[in-house]
This record gives C-alpha cells, sequence and structure tokens, in this order.
C-alpha cells in the first residue's frame, strides 16, 4: 500500500445504508484508523444527532415501505424522485443546482457540520468522505483538503456544490459513467479521479490478489457442477490459476441472500426458502441469510426457516448473520464473503463486490442509482436479474448447470476494478504534494 499523507487523515461516513460506511471501514482498515461517523459524537452534538436521525429515519421508512407490494408504489415513486439521475446523453450542461443543493445548504446554515468543521480545524486533517453531505459542508466552511469517495456507479446533483467549478473537492469515482457525470455536473477533470470502489484488504490480497485469486478458483469448481463453463475456457483458466483446485469439486454451492441497511426485501425469503427446501435438505446447496445489524431481520429469518421445516439444518447448510453493530458485522460479513459462491442482494454497493470474482442475483432495485448499477454490472456480464423466487430452486439449479453462474464469476474478476482502495489513498497522499 502507497505510503499515505504526513497530516491525519479524518475518514467520515454516515449510516444512510450500509455503502458509505462499507467504503470507509475498507479505508480506514488501510489507513489504521478508525471512521467517523457525521451523525454521531464526537462529530455530532444533540441538536446535529436529531437532525441526521430524522433524514435517516424518513429514508429507512421510505426504503422499506417502497419495497410492499401494494402500498409501496407511490413510495416508490417517491424515492425514484428523491434519487433522480438524469439522463446522461446527449453530453449536455448538467450543472444547474437542484432543490437538493440548496436543501442541503439550508440544513447547513442551521448547523449541520459544525463539529466536523471544528474537528478538520483542530486536528488540520485531511478530510475523506464517502457521503456527499461532509464533503459540501466541509467546501462551504473553505476546508481545503477534501476527498469524496463516489460509492455508487452513477450519481445525484448533490455530491456536487452549488459552484462545482471553483470546487476544491476531489472526487474518486468508481467508474467511468461516474467520470463523465461529475464533468456534465461541472466539476473540473483535474478534481476527478477514477479509481474504482474501495474494497476490502482482506477479501483482494494486495497487489498480487493472492486471496482472492484463491478464493475465486475454488468458487469455479463449485460454481460448474457439470463442468460446462471450464469446458470452454479451460485454457484460460490455467493460465490465469494453474489447475483449479479439484478437493472442491462436488461441494454444494453457498448462496448468500443479503439485505440493505434499512432492511428492504426480508420478505423475499418468504417466497424462495419453500423452493430451496429440497435443495436444502439434500445437501445441493448452502444458504447463508444476512440481517445485518437488525435483529428484527435475523428472527424473521429464523422463523421462516423454521417454517419451511428446514430448522435441522441451522449450523449445517444454513446459517443467519446478524451483529449488534456495523463493525462487526462487517467484520463477519467479509469471513462470509470469502466461502460465497452465489451473493443475492439488491444492486447497492455490493454491486462492485462482483470485482471478487463472486456471481450477483439481484433482487428489485430501491432508487434510480440502483437500476444504474444493476445495468453497470449486467452489461458487463457479472450479474443477472433474479428470476421469480418462487422458482429460485429451479433457475438456480439452471444457472449452475449450463455455467452461466460461473462465467459471471470470471466476468466481474476479469472486467471489474479491483484497486479502488490503493489508488484512493493515493489521491490522499498526492495531497500532501
Amino acid at each position: 500500500m502507497t505510503e499515505t499523507s504526513r497530516r491525519p487523515v479524518t475518514v467520515v461516513a454516515v449510516e444512510m445504508g450500509y455503502g458509505h460506511l462499507r467504503a470507509a471501514r475498507a479505508l480506514a482498515d488501510a489507513l489504521a484508523t478508525d471512521v467517523l461517523e457525521a451523525d454521531r459524537p464526537p462529530l455530532a452534538g444533540a441538536e446535529e444527532r436529531a437532525l441526521w436521525q430524522r433524514t435517516r429515519a424518513a429514508y429507512e421508512f421510505v426504503s422499506r415501505t417502497s419495497q410492499l407490494p401494494v402500498v409501496g408504489r407511490p413510495l416508490r415513486a417517491l424515492l425514484d424522485g428523491l434519487t433522480a439521475i438524469p439522463h446522461l446523453y446527449p453530453r449536455r450542461d448538467q450543472s444547474r443546482p437542484t432543490a437538493a443543493v440548496g436543501g442541503l445548504e439550508r440544513m447547513v446554515r442551521r448547523g449541520l457540520g459544525d463539529g466536523l468543521v471544528g474537528h478538520l480545524r483542530r486536528q488540520n486533517s485531511t478530510l475523506l468522505t464517502t457521503f456527499y453531505a461532509p464533503a459540501v459542508i466541509a467546501e462551504l466552511s473553505d476546508i481545503e483538503r477534501v476527498v469524496c469517495v463516489v460509492t455508487d456507479t452513477d450519481l445525484n446533483r448533490v455530491w456536487v456544490p452549488r459552484h462545482p467549478e471553483h470546487t476544491a473537492i476531489h472526487y474518486c469515482a468508481p467508474t467511468e459513467r461516474a467520470v463523465r457525470r461529475l464533468r456534465a455536473y461541472g466539476v473540473p477533470a483535474a478534481r476527478i479521479h477514477l479509481t474504482g470502489f474501495p474494497l476490502p484488504a482482506e477479501l483482494a490480497g494486495g497487489d498480487d490478489l493472492n486471496t482472492l485469486r484463491r478464493n475465486l478458483a475454488a468458487r469455479l469448481v463449485r460454481l460448474d457442477p457439470a463442468g460446462a463453463f471450464r469446458e470452454q475456457v479451460g485454457g484460460e483458466l490455467a493460465h490465469f490459476f494453474g489447475a483449479l483446485p479439484r478437493e472442491h469439486e462436488g461441494e454444494p454451492p453457498l448462496v448468500t441472500f443479503a439485505v440493505g441497511g434499512a432492511g428492504a426485501q426480508a420478505e423475499l425469503a418468504d417466497a424462495f426458502l419453500p423452493s430451496l427446501r429440497r435443495s436444502l435438505l439434500e445437501r445441493r446447496l448452502r444458504l447463508a441469510m444476512v440481517a445485518g445489524t437488525r435483529p428484527e431481520i435475523g428472527l424473521r429469518f429464523q422463523r421462516r426457516v423454521e417454517s419451511a421445516g428446514l430448522a435441522e439444518r441451522f449450523g449445517d447448510g444454513i446459517e443467519i448473520l446478524c451483529e449488534s453493530d456495523f463493525t462487526r458485522y462487517y467484520r463477519r460479513f467479509n469471513g462470509l464473503l470469502e466461502r460465497t459462491d452465489i451473493l443475492w442482494t439488491k444492486p447497492s454497493e455490493l454491486t462492485f463486490y462482483a470485482a471478487l470474482g463472486i456471481p450477483l442475483v439481484f433482487s428489485r432495485p430501491v432508487g434510480a442509482h440502483e437500476r444504474l448499477n444493476r445495468r453497470w454490472a449486467i452489461q458487463r456480464g457479472a450479474g443477472m436479474k433474479q428470476d421469480d423466487p418462487g422458482c429460485a430452486a429451479d433457475w438456480l439449479r439452471e444457472w449452475l448447470l449450463d455455467g452461466t453462474l460461473a462465467a459471471a464469476a470470471w466476468s466481474g474478476y476479469l472486467r471489474l476494478p479491483k484497486f479502488g482502495t490503493r489508488r484512493i489513498l493515493d489521491v490522499v497522499a498526492a495531497l500532501e504534494g
């Protein structure tokens, strides 16, 4: 890892779902520092915490409720409106500030971010943030060294301050499309850096990607029980890996179903568990269900497993991951991903984890940014839309036998950026001249 700044670096995130926290944790680990949350002490006093809490509660309510079959339809439209991203083409100037830009400025005038700005000035530190609000707040307070990490493949105008042509913020973009969008919003090219998304070092294994390659080699064997994919590209696999680890032949693939930080789409388990029952009992599949930090979701998963007649497989083919805080969840989830063969989730920031060679099955997107994340991954062959959850055993078996999931794992590894963490830290270091 490149040696980082001589000055301290303050890594800041906000808990609006897990995406911003997940990216910040990977960067903080690489810097051997902590993640500070803009909405919690020591950066936020009581009034600021209340303001952030109201915003987060509204987001989580809309996110969860928008997924309900009938009553959620109007809220889906509201969420799409709040996260709207205009068409990128034809190329044109999109720098005009939106209502959301003005709304953030009004909240700053009411005191949002005062604690953050005070901390940065006392520490004389560089701000490295994975959420737009701390970056814009710092800019409005004339903080000079600011790096903002974009956590989706495309982004809303609110990520960029009112006068982008004069911004001091350095943006780390995970995709070429995000670079083009930032230019359309008026950010100077010199302030935009194509880095990729910050993946956890423990899942990649350094510049030689030794951990990633070892996990992928075993995963490809489990994902290709009939050998269809290996027959097609055996020469390429031999070039990259040598002999694949035959000891994993016949092992049941592990499907990991992960809900978002707001708990959206947990109800999908009600539909897919009956379908997967026989495959799980006959040990043709294994299942991990990730409830994050929401015990009520973990309890719901447990009850659904029991009602599907699968309680005997707990600890032997079925597991539930639920933790009391994000850091413990993050560590355990990364450990789970090392073993995961198929990741079934909405197209959140986990879309970028396909670069680790994990094929993605996408549930319905929540918001416009997630629709664009899904499109980006599918265009690169790294994921696919879920089929009917009530028939999950059938389409998963088909995708295993014909090599579709193995091919998606291979495409994600080959085509998606894997060195985001290192490149972002290079941007931070360059600010020190």
